[in-house]
């Protein structure tokens, strides 16, 4: 699904809201690598594909940018584990 994804460079964050629901992506940029610090999607929006999209629209931020990806929070440990083609 499209999620109509918002980056808050200022916040480091990345945010879409669906339903009225608001789940959210916050990152840190440190030493070059860009790091997913935490994935935080409302219950009653889960399971939608929201988390997935905000952490692929990260890591796609990322290597426009020429960052390196790292995880720090568990969902996007484990989705990058499922997209390989993203660990450098």
């Amino acid at each position: 699904m499209n999620y109509a994804i918002i980056h808050h460079p200022e916040k480091e964050r990345f945010e879409t809201t669906v339903d009225g629901f608001t789940g959210i992506v916050t990152y840190k940029v440190i030493n070059g690598i860009l790091v997913i610090t935490h994935t935080l999607v409302p219950s009653p929006i889960e399971g939608q594909g929201v988390a997935a999209a905000l952490v692929k629209n990260a890591f796609d931020y990322a290597r426009e940018k020429g960052l390196s990806c790292m995880a720090s929070c568990s969902y996007a440990n484990a989705w990058l584990h499922r997209h390989p083609t993203y660990r450098e």
